[in-house]
């Protein structure tokens, strides 16, 4: 399988936070989501992917191409949104168009305008007096205008509402139809991610946790709940995490079809990705 990205041990430190030798990897006609909370490691991730930020090891390729040699060539085939507008909000929508005609040679005047359109976003309009779910659609359309091979999004949902939300997860899997295109998809929408991403990748404390299809976590994860007793007969290697509850225990396991046949007289439930993240982030080890 060919990849849009591949991340190799990147490493960067900060003086209360490091990103330690993470690899990634984002196959061609494909979706990854990427997950953990706040300050786990993921837009540090992903500045050191774009080289907004210099790690200080590792090695990035982008379509095969260093980044550290190749950048200028691979950003015409790549749409960005970063969590925060990127336009100045005194011009107006329209000149978007013009400041963007001047950057990529395939950007395509036509489907912006599509776009606009489609989302009703008037361009006649300043950036400033859109609301902000509006301005975040423009950053969107605007990343998608340019025929961009990949596109690497951080929270590009967040402050819309659940049918914008629906739309523009439409318009990312038609993108990926075209098996050559990829998306890296940083959000905390979590249940997005259970509808359209491929792969997930979780990353907590600077450390990437697990790469792993979205189909193979929601169906071999899940949570096993039981009392003081069950609680105290579990095999340490099959316990991930645990949360002592006021009446029992909640118990991440990696794979609780095997765990219900080991014990056959416990409840075992299904996950969804925000129970994971929840539970392994605070959860205790056991």
């Amino acid at each position: 399988m060919e990849n849009n990205i591949e991340v190799r041990q990147m490493t960067k430190t900060y003086p209360a936070f490091r990103l330690d030798r993470v690899d990634l990897c984002v196959p061609k006609g494909s979706i990854v989501g990427l997950i953990g909370e706040n300050g786990a490691g993921k837009t540090t991730l992903i500045k050191g992917m774009l080289g907004l930020i210099h790690p200080e090891e590792g090695e990035v390729l982008i379509f095969g191409k260093d980044t550290q040699t190749s950048m200028k060539e691979i950003k015409k085939d790549i749409g960005v949104v970063l969590d925060g507008s990127f336009f100045m909000e005194l011009l107006k929508v329209q000149a978007i168009d013009t400041v963007m005609k001047g950057i990529y040679d395939k950007w395509d005047t036509a489907l912006f305008y599509d776009y606009l359109e489609r989302f009703g976003i008037d361009p006649s309009k300043k950036i400033k007096e859109l609301s902000k779910g509006m301005q975040k659609k423009l950053e969107i359309l605007t990343a998608l205008s340019h025929h961009p091979k990949l596109l690497i999004l951080d929270e590009p949902t967040s402050g819309l509402d659940p049918v914008v939300r629906n739309e523009i997860l439409d318009i990312f899997q038609d993108f990926i139809l075209d098996e050559e295109c990829s998306i890296l998809l940083s959000t905390h929408i979590t249940s997005d991610l259970e509808h359209i991403a491929d792969y997930l990748a979780f990353i907590d404390n600077g450390h990437m946790i697990f790469f792993e299809t979205r189909d193979k976590v929601l169906d071999s994860y899940g949570i096993l709940k039981c009392d003081q007793q069950q609680f105290e007969r579990l095999e340490p290697s099959d316990v991930i995490r645990y949360r002592k509850n006021r009446y029992n225990y909640e118990v991440l396991v990696s794979d609780r079809h095997v765990i219900r046949r080991t014990y056959r007289d416990a409840v075992i439930e299904k996950i969804t990705i925000e129970d994971l993240m929840l539970l392994y982030i605070k959860g205790e080890e056991l």
